[in-house]
């Protein structure tokens, strides 16, 4: 009888599936929202939250963001895979929808307020946008691995040498969409600077530099943070699930 309960037991963990089937939140403390109104907004609101003994409770106010030029799409990250449509591929100018891990925060300046782990960048640092590289969605060094390795590279990551003083990645976070690199299915995911006031971007999430020193002094590895971007309609069907925050009423799509 006992070896039969024990089967039993094992059997249901094992079709209740891992713990990020269930939330992707799980282990997280910290996470930052946004939601849109719908899969072509380029338009979004931004509220963190952390974990408390009593739920997640808000911090600070929310903000509008900038996303990508076509809206959002499904990527990959923590969340369950999902063959919905719409869904990220590289050059889309689509912003990719689900829940991530953060990456290295990065810009131009040797160091910055911030618990995350900081990379500043260089003249040579590229982040690799080209889906046949060996090195797609990470950042290098033409220094060290060759002006032909970030040939045909869209993403010089000091971006004010490069283009005329463009303050974009001045400072931000990886957003870590695409974790395994696979080919054509996205990358460079950030959350960066706005360089005009809702300038829709090429598929990161941007805003202004007040909240994002804000947001890069508040977050903290030890949290576990991370990082959501969904349609309000997608959010509320998932929030249950998720197990999601609550968004305030101030934002106007109160859940």
């Amino acid at each position: 009888m006992k070896s039969l309960l024990r089967c039993l037991a094992v059997a249901a963990l094992l079709l209740a599936g891992p713990a990020w089937a269930v939330s992707p939140l799980d282990g997280a403390r910290q996470v930052v929202v946004v939601t849109s109104e719908g899969w072509n907004s380029t338009q979004g609101r931004l509220q963190a939250f952390a974990r408390t003994d009593h739920g997640w409770k808000p911090e600070g106010a929310a903000f509008d963001v900038a996303l990508g030029r076509s809206g959002s799409a499904w990527g990959i990250g923590l969340h369950p895979a999902t063959d919905a449509l719409p869904s990220k591929r590289e050059g889309d100018g689509r912003s990719p929808a689900g829940v991530f891990a953060l990456g290295t925060a990065f810009g131009y300046a040797a160091q910055a307020d911030t618990a995350l782990p900081w990379q500043p960048m260089q003249e040579s640092s590229y982040c690799m946008d080209v889906p046949d590289s060996p090195y797609y969605n990470r950042f290098v060094d033409a220094g060290r691995v060759g002006a032909e390795a970030v040939e045909g590279s869209t993403e010089p990551m000091r971006l004010d040498l490069h283009n005329h003083g463009d303050v974009r990645y001045q400072q931000g976070f990886v957003i870590n969409h695409n974790p395994r690199n696979v080919p054509g299915q996205g990358s460079c995911i950030f959350a960066h600077l706005w360089r005009r006031e809702g300038e829709a971007t090429a598929g990161c999430t941007a805003m202004t530099a007040a909240h994002m020193h804000q947001l890069l002094a508040w977050l903290d590895p030890r949290s576990a943070p991370v990082f959501v971007l969904l349609p309000r309609d997608e959010y509320a069907r998932l929030q249950q699930a998720w197990q999601l925050p609550a968004l305030p009423a101030a934002n106007g799509h109160a859940r």
